[in-house]
């Protein structure tokens, strides 16, 4: 992401203001405002007005502004590359299949089939009730949807769950990170130009007092994605005004090596897990756990392959820059606490000495443990810490040994065996045989557990997080029963005893209810 350099005000009356540098040659690339809560007040009002015009559409209807974003992002791409690259400095490979083309086949997907998943629901009753009320569950949007996202996927990670909130019939506001706050500017002008009713979708730029002031405004949910700290404090701001969220806080993710893996398939795997949007992604493969009798061959494949990685500032390169300087600094921090508790580094362990913007060379590891930072905090950044296990059992232990628990992998030839070992692991998520994909599989719940987040997206959870199932019970007799309700007795209450004793202590009773 950009570097954010505060602009000295002029006056105390003046709006704060925020430049953005390059990372990869900390040239400038623009000026930001930071919008206070009056701006975010005034922007919830007006998607407030606007979102009951917009919730009478039909879902198909909403699905149709989706279907041309799909087309206007496929003509514009050049210009989300070039904006994405000059705030992240991640690689063009990279920035198309992250920011284009999951985005179009996100927004692709949603389209086509939220009418289906949005559709009011049939329900059969149990026992008697079925042959009195009918059941029908309706998805009914909640309002106003503040959506806060982060920079590591700037592109992707805004233009999903807004797809997701809109086509559910909410108005959007959306918070770009402060540093990477261009990105989220142009999906708003691609949202104009596909012709999105005015008020349906704003952004707003800031830093973190925005998105504080968003979390307080009178939005009905807050989607967010970012650090376990500020998730907290998001958490906490929905929870005293009793509104639901969806909070993605990143993770530790495990990788485990079984003795009977394909190693070289293994060995790629793991650098894919790794190094991928440089290691900045939330479930990207921060530890591996690999079997002592395959050990010696894993480290070796991993190191050659890790060794062949191209770094640079320009043309063709495999491994990016790090998005902004306190992500160097954690890295760098993590790197000297393992070495100084004896890690031993392959391949890379500081700062590309040879370009001028903020690289960190991809790094291999092993004689780790987990006294080390490197192994227990999120580094998120492209660093690969290998440690020996004596068998599965011990790594299954070591991968739970965490506060995280968002994604995991498992790699064995045995389907079977990663199936029970997966169901084990205290993770949202679990991929055998490759690096973690769930985000991408968007029939898929995706989420975390302890604290790597609350709720999930994508999947049916996804779309519909953005609704209030509403039941609709209707009686089958227009009401009539009512009549009978009052007055209470003893004929009543022998009556519901018989009653209860038939339907749940006897075979025929129970089959019936």
């Amino acid at each position: 992401m950009a570097i954010v350099e505060p602009i000295p005000q002029t006056s105390a009356d003046e709006p704060r203001r925020l430049l953005l540098r390059n990372t990869l040659n900390n040239e400038p690339i623009g000026e930001i405002e930071v919008q206070a809560a009056d701006a975010v007040n005034a922007a919830v009002e007006r998607a407030r007005k606007a979102q009951p015009e917009w919730a009478a559409l039909s879902v198909d209807r909403r699905a149709s502004y989706l279907r041309r974003v799909v087309k206007i992002v496929l003509e514009r791409h050049e210009n989300i590359i070039e904006t994405v690259i000059r705030e992240t400095g991640k690689t063009r490979t990279e920035a198309i299949s992250m920011e284009i083309f999951s985005a179009c086949d996100a927004v692709s997907y949603h389209a086509k089939r939220a009418p289906k998943l949005l559709a009011p629901e049939k329900k059969s009753l149990h026992g008697v009730m079925r042959f009195m009320k009918k059941l029908t569950i309706h998805h009914v949007p909640l309002g106003v949807v503040g959506i806060i996202t982060p920079w590591n996927g700037p592109f992707i990670l805004a233009i999903n769950p807004v797809a997701q909130a809109l086509v559910a019939g909410n108005t959007v506001i959306l918070k770009p990170s402060e540093v990477t706050p261009f990105s989220g500017q142009l999906l708003a002008e691609i949202f104009e130009q596909a012709g999105l009713p005015e008020g349906v979708l704003q952004v707003l730029m800031g830093d973190g007092q925005t998105g504080a002031a968003l979390c307080e405004a009178a939005v009905d949910k807050i989607s967010f994605t970012g650090s376990v700290a500020t998730g907290r404090k998001v958490a906490e701001a929905c929870g005293r005004k009793l509104i639901p969220c969806t909070l993605e806080l990143g993770g530790k993710d495990p990788m485990i090596v079984c003795a009977d893996a394909d190693i070289e398939s293994a060995a790629a795997g793991a650098l894919a897990g790794a190094y991928m949007n440089t290691g900045q992604y939330c479930c990207g493969t921060e530890r591996v756990y690999v079997v002592d009798s395959v050990a010696d061959a894993f480290e070796k494949e991993v190191v050659k392959r890790a060794a062949e990685l191209r770094q640079g500032d320009e043309g063709e390169s495999d491994v990016g820059a790090i998005f902004w300087p306190r992500q160097m600094e954690i890295i760098e921090g993590h790197m000297a606490d393992a070495v100084s508790r004896g890690a031993k580094v392959h391949v890379g362990g500081r700062r590309n000495p040879n370009l001028d913007g903020l690289f960190f060379e991809p790094t291999v590891l092993t004689e780790v443990d987990h006294e080390m930072q490197i192994m227990r905090d999120e580094t998120f950044g492209p660093i690969l810490p290998i440690m020996r296990v004596k068998d599965e059992e011990e790594a299954i232990a070591l991968a739970n040994d965490t506060h995280y628990g968002l994604g995991a992998t498992i790699w064995t030839n045995d389907d079977f065996k990663a199936t029970r070992l997966a169901q084990r692991i205290e993770s949202g998520s679990v991929c055998v045989n490759d690096m973690t994909v769930t985000y991408g599989c968007l029939e898929a719940p995706f989420g975390g557990r302890k604290s790597s987040g609350v709720g999930q997206v994508n999947g049916e959870n996804g779309v519909r997080g953005y609704c209030h199932p509403l039941p609709v019970i209707v009686d089958r007799f227009k009401g009539k029963n009512s009549r009978s309700f009052y007055p209470y007795g003893k004929k009543k209450e022998d009556g519901l005893l018989k009653a209860a004793k038939f339907l749940f202590g006897t075979a025929l009773g129970r089959w019936i209810s």
